[in-house]
């Protein structure tokens, strides 16, 4: 990042020796305007020059003050595009030092229940007797079985093939065993989702801790007992499961082949429910989608709970939730869907759009600067409300030392969590220029650090921003009002 920051600071000084010869011309143009005034009006020239010389000193020093304002928003441009460099840089690399969150957009597919069931199907070819005698040459009917083929594998229960001579017809005769699958509804599923999001230090990507756990029920539609099977797919994007556990009526199973998921398969008997609950952990990051089925299915009773403590939004065309229940500024949120006896194709899909850190901090970084601005108007405000007395020197040592906070807060969310090292920033600027200015600016100085912060509440800056301007007035505004300056005089009669 040192590096990175050095060659930015070297392109942003290129910048601006490059406007050293467009300023000495406009300066030769002014300094050649007052020559010619001197010229048409030496006594006005003099009686200026002699103003000037009076007051060189206070110019001087407002100047510095200028100068200080413009190098500390070039050192926050130059922060900001240095903390841009080095998260594009550990994103793109091929090693790390630090463990990448394990897991991704995680999308969890429902489950298909099937009633099993074994069909025999019977096929009977004749062949006339010109046929027969022609082919029983040798005596024997075998060599011809492999001619008539053999039916595919898969679901194959039993299979059988003979000749059979009636008379002067030889008759062929194949018995073909299928296991046959019939789709069956789920009857309930109730599931509830925590997701649990983790900003981990050094400004790599947010993820979610996730912890799944459903309960499902379905029957046997038949009057006999039958066999089902319930196939549970694993989640997709969603890296190492941990704790992976399916209980069905209150017993475990372990599945050893996974590829297709996790299975069960039993003899249920007529009528009878049978109650199936799966749960699990894993990682994933930006999204988090519940896929009820490629085919339009009925659903009896579904009941979907997500909890996160981050906003979230939803994807288009997708099933929207029954009821949310949201915090405070977007704190701990529970999102619900309690769907009854309909008939739908449509997905949940439920995306955090605050995972992004590159973007957060990008906005932060255009926040700063302008923060830095705001807090030398507020200064100049607060002196004039208030009638103290602001000096430009203690103001320039103020405006850098705010600065040199704000681009701490950048620096340090290398090594700490972001919240806490932009708001470690915060107050070590807003102390630098308390010390500078002292304690009654203060609050001007905090009331403009912390309009960067207000970036990192997902998607309540409008809000915070508008309430802090509100605010600012109120305390702009209250020395006038207490000492009746803005009341409305009466006229006398």
């Amino acid at each position: 990042m040192v590096q990175s920051a050095v060659q930015l600071l070297r392109n942003a000084l290129e910048g601006v020796l490059g406007l050293a010869l467009p300023a000495g011309i406009v300066l030769a143009a002014l300094l050649l305007a007052l020559l010619l005034i001197g010229l048409l009006d030496r006594a006005r020239f003099q009686a200026g020059l002699g103003w000037a010389a009076s007051h060189l000193s206070g110019l001087g020093r407002w100047a510095l003050a200028a100068l200080a304002l413009g190098a500390g928003l070039l050192a926050l441009d130059v922060a900001r595009r240095a903390v841009d460099v080095r998260l594009g840089t550990q994103q793109n690399a091929r090693y790390a030092n630090a463990a990448d969150p394990d897991g991704g957009q995680t999308v969890q597919s429902a489950p298909r229940v099937t009633l099993l069931q074994d069909t025999t199907y019977t096929r009977s070819l004749s062949l006339p007797p010109e046929v027969f005698a022609r082919i029983n040459v040798q005596g024997g009917l075998e060599p011809l079985l492999p001619y008539f083929g053999s039916p595919d594998s898969a679901g194959v229960r039993d299979f059988r093939e003979n000749f059979v001579r009636r008379g002067n017809t030889l008759v062929y005769t194949r018995e073909v065993t299928l296991q046959t699958e019939q789709p069956v509804n789920v009857d309930t599923t109730a599931i509830t989702t925590d997701l649990k999001f983790v900003d981990p230090a050094g400004g790599r990507g947010s993820y979610y801790n996730a912890v799944f756990n459903a309960d499902y029920t379905f029957t046997n539609p038949l009057k006999t007992a039958a066999t089902l099977r319930f196939d549970f797919p694993l989640p997709v994007g969603s890296g190492t499961l941990s704790n992976f556990r399916l209980t069905v009526d209150g017993q475990e199973f372990r599945a050893g082949d996974l590829t297709d998921g996790s299975q069960w398969q039993g003899e249920v008997a007529a009528g009878k429910t049978v109650k199936v609950n799966v749960t699990y952990r894993n990682q994933g990051a930006r999204s988090w989608s519940y896929a009820l089925g490629g085919r339009r299915e009925a659903i009896k009773a579904f009941d979907l709970s997500v909890n996160a403590d981050r906003p979230a939004k939803f994807g288009r065309y997708t099933l929207f939730p029954t009821s949310q229940v949201r915090g405070v500024l977007g704190g701990q949120q529970t999102l619900k869907w309690q769907l009854q006896n309909v008939i739908t194709a449509q997905d949940v899909q439920v995306i955090f759009t605050g995972g992004n850190l590159r973007e957060t901090l990008g906005k932060v970084g255009h926040a700063a600067p302008v923060a830095v601005l705001l807090a030398a108007l507020l200064a100049l405000a607060w002196a004039a409300t208030r009638r103290l007395r602001l000096l430009p020197l203690p103001l320039a040592a103020a405006l850098i030392g705010l600065s040199l906070g704000l681009v701490l807060g950048g620096v340090l969310t290398a090594y700490l969590p972001i919240w806490l090292a932009e708001i470690l920033g915060v107050v070590a600027g807003v102390a630098l220029g308390t010390l500078a200015l002292g304690r009654p600016f203060a609050l001007p100085l905090t009331l403009a650090g912390v309009v960067p912060l207000a970036f990192l509440s997902g998607g309540n800056a409008g809000l915070l921003l508008t309430l802090l301007a509100a605010l600012t007035l109120v305390l702009l505004l209250r020395p006038g009002l207490e000492r009746g300056g803005w009341r409305p005089r009466r006229l006398a009669p």
